[in-house]
C-alpha cells in the first residue's frame, strides 16, 4: 500500500514538472509632458498597445507619475507575443497635443527577463506648441458645417413628435 502511494506521488510530481506555466510578458513605460510643471498629475492618460499578427489590443492607463504597465496582447495565453509591437498615445481627460513622431513608438525587450519597454518616449504638450497663427492648433470654425435642425412650432394638442424628425425626410412619390 505504501509503495502505491509513493508511485502515485512520484507520477504526480513528474506530471507537474512537465507542465509549463504561462509566462506573462509585461510592458512597462511612461509618458512625459513637455510643458508641465514637475507636480502635474499625469494619471488617466490612455496608451494603446498593438502587436503584429495579433487581433487583440491592450490598453494601459498611466499612474500619477506617468508610468504605465500592461500585459502584451497575444491570441493564446501561453504563446509569446510578436516582437513587432507598437504603443500609441491615445489621450486623456484633457486635450493633449503631440506630434506624429512622439505618438507612436516601438516596443523592445528590456534588460530584465520577460519584460518589455518602449524604445522612444511618448511626449505630449498640454497647450499648442506651435504659434497661434498656425492652423494646426486652431479649432475649426463652428459656423461652417453646422448641423442645426429647424424645429417648427407644432401645437402640443396634435401629439406629434418635434418637426425636426420630419423635415429632413423627403419622400419620393411616383416610383413604382
Amino acid at each position: 500500500m505504501a509503495i502505491n502511494r509513493v508511485i502515485t506521488a512520484l507520477l504526480f510530481v513528474l506530471v507537474l514538472a512537465r507542465v509549463e506555466l504561462s509566462t506573462c510578458h509585461v510592458l512597462k513605460g511612461s509618458v512625459t509632458c513637455l510643458d508641465c510643471n514637475s507636480h502635474y498629475d499625469l494619471s488617466g492618460i490612455k496608451v494603446l498597445v498593438k502587436c503584429n499578427q495579433v487581433k487583440k489590443l491592450a490598453m494601459a492607463t498611466t499612474e500619477e507619475d506617468g508610468s504605465f504597465k500592461t500585459q502584451l496582447p497575444s491570441d493564446a495565453p501561453t504563446s509569446s507575443p510578436s516582437f513587432n509591437c507598437l504603443a500609441k498615445l491615445l489621450g486623456g481627460s484633457t486635450q493633449l497635443y503631440a506630434s506624429r513622431n512622439n505618438m507612436v513608438t516601438n516596443i523592445v525587450k528590456a534588460r530584465e527577463s520577460e519584460s518589455y519597454t518602449i524604445s522612444t518616449p511618448l511626449n505630449f504638450h498640454t497647450s499648442c506648441p506651435l504659434s497661434k497663427k498656425d492652423a494646426k492648433c486652431v479649432a475649426p470654425d463652428p459656423k461652417i458645417g453646422s448641423s442645426k435642425t429647424i424645429d417648427l412650432p407644432l401645437p402640443p394638442e396634435w401629439g406629434l413628435a418635434p418637426s425636426s424628425y420630419y423635415i429632413p425626410f423627403f419622400p419620393i412619390i411616383g416610383i413604382p
